[in-house]
């Protein structure tokens, strides 16, 4: 049986947790938006990711609107990106420190916080979509020097990193590091030195995108012949196998997978509970992985 829980920040937390950003989608259901959240929070979801370009702050202000201290709820937000609405994703690189301490106040606002509890780094350095140029390529010990600082000032709790490489997480263990965000699932797996690496380092794995799909040419877990044979014998969902797999992989995952539907929220919290024996990992670990990299056009 594995385990339902794992450290994330200094304490433990329920390997579910919840990606908000499909809350945007309810932009106009601010009450649906809100009573998804409260949903949630009723079926042990204690760690919630966000970013204040969700929605140009509307998901940020959902969560400061449903979650109570009494709670208990981790918010992990980041930095490193801008809305940029005529944009193809539609976000826009910011990586300069006074961007990432920009970024940071505007999440306080509109979290209505005095202190973020983790914050992200959004790095760009590998994975699908966006990449830093010209003067937004930034070493990320000037990076790592606002964040701590902030850190040290009392507005952020604990720091993370995204889209980043193995060298990139070895230089930022000095400065502590809670978490990494990578895309990452059954079928996209360039990342499993890295995972190793945090593992070792006990820092939490946090993957995005855990079941592919995300851009045109990026592949699908759900695409895949033996993920729905195992997901037929267990009576679960594609979907909840690409899930269950990723807690089993590896201790320290943690998932944040999002949704607006308050019964694939359900199904997304059950995941926790799928068992897959030793067959049926050794069936879904001999998929072939595939590449992330995939350049937006």
């Amino acid at each position: 049986m594995i385990s339902r829980t794992a450290p994330f920040a200094g304490r433990p937390v329920h390997r579910v947790g919840y990606g908000a950003m499909q809350l945007e989608r309810l932009h106009d259901r601010r009450d649906e938006a809100v009573a998804l959240l409260r949903r949630a929070v009723e079926l042990g979801v204690d760690h919630v990711d966000t970013a204040e370009f969700y929605g140009f702050g509307f998901v940020n202000r959902v969560i400061r609107e449903a979650l109570r201290p009494e709670d208990g709820v981790l918010v992990v937000t980041k930095v490193g990106a801008v809305p940029d609405p005529g944009g193809p994703l539609p976000l826009k690189v910011a990586q300069r420190p006074e961007q990432l301490r920009a970024a940071v106040e505007d999440n306080l606002r509109g979290l209505g916080v005095e202190r973020l509890d983790v914050v992200n780094l959004r790095r760009l350095d590998t994975g699908p979509g966006l990449r830093a140029e010209g003067d937004q390529v930034v070493d990320v010990d000037d990076q790592l020097a606002v964040l701590t600082a902030l850190r040290d000032e009392g507005k952020v709790g604990a720091i993370g990193l995204s889209s980043v490489t193995p060298d990139v997480l070895r230089r930022a263990l000095p400065a502590g590091n809670a978490c990494v965000q990578n895309a990452y699932s059954l079928v996209s797996r360039d990342d499993e030195d890295l995972l190793r690496l945090c593992t070792a380092e006990g820092v939490a794995w946090v993957p995005y995108f855990p079941l592919g799909g995300a851009f045109p040419g990026v592949p699908k877990v759900t695409d895949e012949p033996v993920v729905h044979a195992v997901a037929e014998s267990l009576g679960v969902t594609p979907s909840q196998v690409g899930l269950a797999w990723l807690l089993h992989h590896a201790p320290n995952v943690l998932l944040i997978p999002g949704t607006a539907d308050a019964a694939h929220l359900e199904a997304n919290a059950a995941v926790a509970g799928i068992v897959l024996d030793a067959e049926a990992l050794a069936t879904l670990d001999a998929v072939r992985s595939r590449s992330n990299d995939v350049p937006l056009g």
